[in-house]
């Protein structure tokens, strides 16, 4: 059984920016430093685009991990989807939806769905989703500032 959650984050920049600054590895590997992040495959700087992949390599719980992900769908400045294709999950999806909120920001949307081949649904629940979800609020936060910076 896999597992979901939802991530809101808003944003007073154009959603193009953050659509654009969302498909960056260069902009994904900063937010991710402290768990040593490195693309080591398929496109491994600036933007990556629907069809490609990238192979990460990170540090998560003490343990080294690695995943290649595949943008699986992509509507700019809307939606877009990344899907693991090989890594540690059984399955691992994330939806990144992008609304304009009315007054020139944005509304950003990150839904992840998970399955453990090892640890099962009482520790994804418990362990994998929380620290999922930090890391994601984490990663936005960094492109909000970021984009702020600019």
């Amino acid at each position: 059984m896999a597992s979901s959650f939802t991530v809101i984050t808003r944003a007073s920049v154009a959603r193009e920016q953050l659509f654009d600054l969302s498909l960056d590895i260069d902009a994904h590997l900063a937010s991710m430093s402290a768990s040593d992040e490195r693309a080591i495959g398929g496109v491994t700087s600036g933007a990556i685009g629907l069809g490609e992949t990238v192979t990460w390599r990170a540090r998560h719980f003490g343990v080294w991990f690695t995943m290649t992900s595949r943008i699986t769908a992509l509507d700019r400045p809307a939606r877009f989807v990344d899907e693991q294709t090989r890594g540690p999950f059984r399955s691992f999806r994330h939806e990144h939806v992008f609304e304009d909120d009315g007054d020139g920001g944005t509304v950003m949307t990150d839904t992840l769905t998970l399955a453990s081949p090892v640890f099962g649904a009482l520790a994804e629940r418990l362990i994998l989703v929380p620290y999922l979800r930090r890391l994601i609020v984490e990663r936005n936060r960094h492109l909000v500032d970021a984009l702020d910076a600019r």
